[in-house]
């Protein structure tokens, strides 16, 4: 440190994470209540969460915090963390020091993760890379599910038929 002060100072302040997040809209496939477990299908895969009340068939909105998604270089095979898809890597964004949002693209669904510069470097992450997301299951919490309502069909006015019912 410089007698000046200017290499990292204790009095640096820290940036605060940022809140970055992906909505994805998903239909209940299935419940595993032995498991505790329920799977959900959206459009580019399926993902386990803990055990929610939805009705299998139910279309629920998923948000996946970004700090919550893990990357790796290869197919992950030995860890605990049970969902994983493959992607590539279509944006990186240095953000605040230390952290950097890299956005996938699963297909049709982009997801973000939250990571830090050291690893954009040591992993050698580049865009068109192609990598694995990985989610933590219990990084689904019943509090980031939402169940989403269908449109309701418009009932006629009270008094009127329709074209076909008056032939």
């Amino acid at each position: 440190m410089t007698a000046g002060g200017d290499a990292a100072s204790p009095k640096t302040a820290r940036n605060a994470r940022p809140l970055l997040a992906a909505i994805l809209v998903a239909r209940v496939l299935r419940h595993d209540p032995v498991a505790a477990m329920t799977t959900l299908f959206f459009e580019d895969g399926e993902l386990r969460a803990p055990l929610i009340d939805d009705p299998v068939g139910a279309t629920v909105e998923v948000r996946i915090d970004a700090s919550d998604v893990s990357i790796a270089l290869s197919r992950p095979m030995d860890v605990s963390i049970t969902n994983r898809m493959p992607g590539e890597i279509v944006e990186i964004e240095w953000l605040a020091p230390p952290y950097v949002r890299v956005t996938f693209s699963l297909g049709s669904t982009r997801m973000h993760s939250l990571v830090t510069g050291e690893s954009v470097e040591r992993l050698a992450l580049v865009e068109g890379l192609r990598a694995w997301v990985m989610i933590k299951a219990v990084a689904i919490s019943g509090q980031d599910l939402s169940r989403l309502r269908s449109p309701e069909r418009r009932p006629w006015p009270s008094g009127r038929s329709s074209s076909r019912e008056s032939r």
